[in-house]
């Protein structure tokens, strides 16, 4: 499993705004082959900024990557410069190998019953 996030430094009053833009996009993420999930998380509130991630977990760093080259991509981030100012910065990439996975409980009763 592959783990790609976004780090993004959200101004003060531009929360809301932040969050409406991912909640209204038109995700293409459901079409692109070793997409297993999305997060969109709120971090903690500095005196400049709120920090948020997104958050996404693929099969393979290959997947990652291929998603990154598509058209599904492209016109995921088509209309991302063309918002007001929401951040300080640029949003900060960080790609992680999986190298271990422990499931909770609730992931193993699941497993036994699905």
């Amino acid at each position: 499993m592959y783990i790609a996030m976004n780090r993004f430094k959200v101004l003060p009053g531009q929360e809301e705004a932040f969050e409406a833009v991912w909640r209204n996009r038109e995700s293409q993420l459901q079409t692109v082959p070793g997409f297993v999930e999305f997060h969109l998380l709120r971090g903690p509130v500095r005196e400049d900024h709120v920090l948020f991630a997104s958050h996404t977990i693929w099969a393979d760093e290959a997947a990652f990557t291929g998603w990154t080259r598509s058209e599904a991509f492209r016109a995921a981030h088509r209309s991302a410069g063309e918002r007001q100012p929401m951040y300080l910065g640029h949003p900060e990439f960080e790609g992680f190998t999986v190298v271990q996975t422990i499931p909770g409980l609730e992931t193993a009763d699941l497993a036994a019953t699905g």
